[in-house]
């Protein structure tokens, strides 16, 4: 709130927005300032979404709700009235025409004009200098088709930018870019800021949260919990303010992971492809949570793939509780009692276009089909209300189409779908990416219940506090192999994020 001598350029003052029965916003307050980075953040559904729409004029807010610029109260009755009172906006979907060129995107519904003809010349020469300010490497001229995605992003903020426009509100602008990609956004970032704009930047990815914010607002429920100032954003704060609770219940490790210590329910001998994996030999025991750290590119998926029979192996072998089985494909490996979470559940784990219902049942439509093959309709019904019910999927309906649920709610589906096969063993490939953190705290405690209830589950996972904070024992890949292990038996290292990476990048030394 405004304190002391403090100028805000964005005030929101008491803004609720209701759909129906439903109230997205409940009297969210906060302020923005022009030259810092105001971070965002929130479970799915806290209403960032709602009052960043709110912002840039795609709704318009209950009666009682205030938005002020510069001190002065404001009526944003539409895209055009936020793009005048210099507030831009671009999401993870870019607002780009790509068959248009860049200087005719950063102009577009403005475009000069001369002799009642669209002046491209003048186009071209007017973006220059933004591009140039931005340090993009393509030229006006060059059609937006032929840009990677960060070249396309780059765009949106140079169109901003020469709109001059004061807030530019950043809707979790890194999902789609390399960490190289991602390093550029953040110096642009920096620079536009330092520059004296406004950034309001939303994210689910903490470690962005922590590097760049000056300060941090959280929404829980459509409403809000707060604000943290640069020295007070702490990941223990930042969690509690989101989901209600202290950092220490985060990571749930109930289950007794000596439980059953002595018998081995996957034993994994010599595994190879020939290519990137070496032969790699380890166990999982009955009720532990495995967890496989390394770099990216240690070859973690591929021996997770090889295990499941996604990809060939040329040598070793595989058991399942002290029974070898042969497993050439997924379906083998399914049949033996192990199933995989791949990292990719879009491309390769979901079908989008079809139901939550019937991505729940597709791994066992087989087991329960009626005399002739037909689908137990009525069965499939039940297992999925069973399955939503027990994994916390937030979903309207059933039949409701499985693409257009969160990143969070879109994994417990398919988590939902491999425990109907009743797996032995649980392979879980980065099963946290990008999903918020509500959703992740969901996902750790049914790995945690799976565990208690003798499962074994395998996390690999690029997120190091969350392999410390719910593992058992880890072993760390390198180059293709195996090349130490953490955690577990008596004497053993312990379990920390600077031992697991002195061992991934071969340091000499042990770090605490």
């Amino acid at each position: 709130m405004s304190t002391g001598d403090t100028q805000f350029f964005l005030e929101i003052r008491n803004v609720s927005k209701t759909f129906g029965p439903v109230q997205a916003l409940k009297g969210v307050s906060l302020d923005v300032r022009l030259g810092e980075i105001h971070a965002l953040m929130g479970e799915n559904g806290a209403g960032k979404s709602t009052l960043m729409k709110i912002l840039s004029g795609a709704y318009v807010p209950d009666e009682g709700s205030e938005i002020l610029i510069e001190g002065r109260k404001v009526a944003i009755n539409g895209p055009m009235a936020a793009r005048q009172l210099g507030i831009a906006i671009f999401y993870q979907e870019l607002a780009l025409a790509p068959n248009l060129t860049v200087a005719e995107n950063i102009y577009l519904g403005r475009e000069p004009s001369r002799r009642a003809l669209i002046d491209r010349t003048a186009m071209v020469a007017g973006v220059e200098d933004v591009l140039q300010r931005l340090g993009a490497s393509f030229t006006a001229r060059h059609k937006v088709a032929d840009l990677s995605i960060a070249e396309r992003q780059l765009v949106e903020i140079a169109r901003a930018v020469h709109a001059r426009s004061r807030v530019l509100i950043m809707d979790e602008p890194t999902t789609t870019l390399s960490e190289r990609e991602t390093e550029r956004l953040f110096a642009l970032v920096r620079k536009l800021k330092q520059e004296g704009l406004a950034i309001v930047y939303i994210s689910h990815r903490m470690k962005e949260v922590y590097e760049l914010s000056d300060r941090v607002s959280v929404l829980r429920d459509g409403t809000y919990v707060g604000t943290l100032e640069r020295d007070a954003i702490t990941p223990a704060a930042v969690v509690r303010m989101m989901v209600g609770r202290d950092l220490s219940s985060f990571y749930k490790k109930d289950h007794d992971a000596h439980l059953g210590r002595g018998r081995v329910i996957l034993s994994v001998r010599d595994v190879a492809d020939g290519k990137r994996v070496q032969p790699c030999s380890f166990d999982i025991h009955e009720g532990e949570v495995l967890g496989i750290a390394g770099l990216v590119g240690a070859g973690r998926t591929e021996l997770a793939r090889l295990i499941y029979g996604a990809d060939p192996k040329v040598s070793g072998t595989v058991a399942v509780d002290g029974a070898q089985v042969s497993i050439r494909s997924p379906l083998d490996a399914i049949d033996a009692g192990i199933a995989y979470l791949t990292e990719d559940r879009k491309l390769l784990g979901l079908m989008l276009d079809m139901s939550v219902s019937e991505n729940i049942n597709l791994g066992v439509i087989a087991r329960d089909a009626l005399a002739g093959g037909f689908r137990n309709l009525a069965k499939g019904r039940q297992r999925a209300a069973s399955a939503i019910e027990v994994t916390g999927i937030r979903t309207g309906s059933p039949d409701a189409p499985v693409g257009g649920l969160s990143g969070g709610n879109q994994q417990k589906v398919l988590l939902s779908r491999l425990l109907e096969t009743n797996p032995r063993v649980l392979i879980l490939d980065e099963p946290t990416r990008g999903v918020d953190i509500g959703a992740k705290s969901e996902i750790y405690r049914l790995i945690d219940r799976l565990a208690r209830e003798g499962v074994g589950v395998a996390v690999i996972s690029s997120d190091l506090p969350e392999i410390v904070g719910i593992c058992d024992r880890v072993i760390v890949m390198r180059e293709g192999h195996i090349a130490g292990e953490v955690g577990g038996a008596a004497g053993a290292a312990q379990i920390t994020q600077g031992n697991i990476m002195a061992i991934a990048t071969s340091a000499a030394t042990d770090a605490a």
